[in-house]
């Protein structure tokens, strides 16, 4: 059951409801001590007596608070309240990139200058030993100031490296993704389905 319009999670205030996913419902709040509208992202109730799930809400937390980049949604703070647990994100305006492609090819400008945004996060995401591990249009949103990466609640430490292997030659198929499930911690492991972003 969605939260109510303006219940109060600490400081935050719920505006409305503006998304759904397996690992959680995403509102629209204002913060009332910045006086700023923020992205709330609950799991829900029933789901957090789930150790694993709550314990991949956690990882993602974690995740997001050491990624300070401007194409890398933002976390801002982390909460717990009557059973409910929380996270305080950037709020953005825009489209993911599920969206716009829904509304045809990007321009050979906007595919380049994307990928390159893409490449820069997730460059940083690496250099702190992060993997997404769930890149796919619908968790990169497109924002008046650029690309923003989504959704870390799948990634996977692999722990501080001083470079990753380049991935391999050969692109993972649809067919592949599941019998290669094991492998997704090795760091020449593809990171995006074949051709739904960039096929790397």
């Amino acid at each position: 059951m969605p939260l109510p319009a303006h219940l109060k999670l600490g400081p935050y205030e719920i505006l409305a409801q503006i998304g759904a996913g397996g690992m959680g419902e995403v509102y629209r709040a204002r913060d009332t001590r910045l006086e700023r509208t923020v992205a709330i992202k609950v799991l829900p109730s029933h789901l957090s007596k789930d150790p694993q799930l709550k314990q991949r809400f956690e990882r993602e937390a974690r995740a997001i608070s050491t990624l300070s980049h401007p194409h890398i949604c933002t976390l801002y703070d982390v909460g717990h309240q009557d059973g409910i647990d929380f996270l305080v994100l950037e709020y953005l305006e825009g489209q993911t990139l599920a969206e716009r492609l829904n509304k045809g090819a990007l321009s050979l400008d906007e595919a380049l200058k994307s990928a390159l945004e893409m490449a820069d996060a997730l460059d940083k995401a690496h250099r702190s030993g992060i993997v997404h591990r769930d890149l796919k249009p619908g968790n990169v949103m497109l924002t008046k100031a650029g690309v923003k990466l989504l959704d870390f609640g799948l990634v996977k430490s692999v722990g501080p490296s001083p470079g990753l292997q380049p991935p391999s030659p050969h692109p993972m198929g649809r067919g592949q993704g599941e019998r290669a499930s094991d492998q997704v911690t090795r760091k020449e492991s593809e990171l995006t389905k074949e051709g739904t972003i960039l096929g790397t």
